[in-house]
């Protein structure tokens, strides 16, 4: 019978992330893609890293920068787009236009998608104002269409702010009515939602980048086992002249939804004021760094983070808020951590049920990350 330990590490987050790792015996599950024949990769290796409708022309430039997919195509799918994402080895979910319908055998094609944020507000045209959100129902039965069109693909929805605060205008008649998003995530095979708390205008949002977590949070809640929850990150300063994230915002907001439990990212690059930038994020060489430096670690721990979530692995005491998450990988149990407030913690977490002597080797530590190897 094997000494049962508790394992407690004091540690400083400042808002960022931590890792440990400790040996541990682990059943890994399998790919929640496999279950299509022409969707996204299953190997364990991949974790997708998506960019907002942007020009194929740039493909290239994003396949340096870590990107693995395409997020919609401007008036497309084209033949011309497709050769081009094809010739830069790049997948792309798109819109099942007649093109795409004539060509769904095309590999490049990763998986289908309905129109962009339908639970919003919709445009009744120039001038005419807005009538209600799309309802959950007419996304339902469009999924059904979709679907029976090309069943070896996924089916992916993009919903708003609204998943992540109730309060939001854009919705319409419907603000404040988070009952209609369950509903939502029952016509798609991937659920997404974008909320930008770094460049919002709204003082009950701004600068709270934990609205990003909270709504990966409130999506796999709604959402059943079966379905797959993304999210979007903001890079640039999209509509505000005035405020753009900062890299340490952006890491914070991509290991918060990680933590939280979203399976894929898409990067929104754009910029709107104070002048439109389609590919806002190529010509900000600091960003671009920064997010070059994040998807690099992604996919370093991509079979990490396609490993199993173990819960009660851990006891964690902080001074300020702290999420976690802790993985199991081949002989290896992986904790991760992200500060929840714009404030330092002060951390403690205790890991119990291991056997064996613990040692805790520091292999990185810097204030945005923490990485520790925990050997029992």
């Amino acid at each position: 019978m094997h000494k049962r330990n508790l394992i407690s590490l004091a540690v400083a987050i400042a808002g960022a992330l931590l890792f440990f790792a400790a040996n541990v015996d682990a059943a890994e599950q399998g790919s929640p893609y496999a279950r299509w024949t022409n969707g996204l990769s299953s190997d364990p290796n991949y974790f997708p890293i998506a960019v907002w409708v942007q020009q194929p022309s740039n493909a290239e430039r994003y396949k340096e920068a870590g990107i693995n997919l395409y997020m919609g195509l401007w008036r497309g799918p084209t033949s011309n787009h497709l050769a081009l994402l094809q010739r830069a080895g790049m997948r792309v979910i798109c819109s099942q236009n007649s093109f795409a319908l004539a060509n769904k055998d095309n590999p490049t094609i990763a998986a289908w998608m309905h129109g962009d944020e339908p639970d919003n507000a919709q445009s009744l045209g120039a001038g005419k104002g807005y009538g209600p959100p799309i309802k959950p129902e007419t996304i339902v039965s469009n999924y059904a269409r979709l679907r029976a069109v090309d069943p070896t693909r996924p089916i992916f929805l993009n919903l708003g702010q609204g998943v992540a605060w109730d309060n939001w205008i854009g919705r319409g008649v419907r603000r404040n009515y988070p009952e209609d998003y369950p509903e939502y995530v029952k016509g798609c095979d991937i659920a997404s939602f974008d909320i930008y708390p770094a460049v919002h205008d709204h003082p009950e949002v701004a600068g709270k980048l934990e609205f990003v977590g909270k709504g990966v949070e409130r999506l796999r809640r709604w959402t059943p086992a079966e379905k797959i929850v993304w999210n979007c990150i903001e890079c640039t300063r999209i509509e505000n002249a005035n405020v753009k994230p900062t890299p340490h915002q952006v890491r914070a907001e991509v290991w918060m939804s990680l933590i939280h439990g979203s399976k894929g990212l898409i990067y929104f690059v754009h910029q709107f004021k104070p002048t439109f930038k389609e590919a806002a994020l190529l010509d900000d060489p600091e960003m671009l760094k920064a997010v070059t430096a994040i998807n690099r670690q992604i996919r370093e721990l991509a079979p990490v983070l396609n490993s199993p979530t173990i819960t009660n692995a851990l006891t964690t005491t902080s001074s300020t808020p702290v999420a976690t998450m802790a993985k199991r990988h081949g002989e290896h149990l992986y904790i991760f951590a992200v500060g929840m407030s714009n404030q330092p913690a002060r951390c403690t977490f205790k890991v119990g049920e291991q056997s064996g002597n613990a040692n805790v080797e520091v292999l990185g530590a810097s204030y945005d990350v923490n990485l520790y190897r925990m050997r029992l």
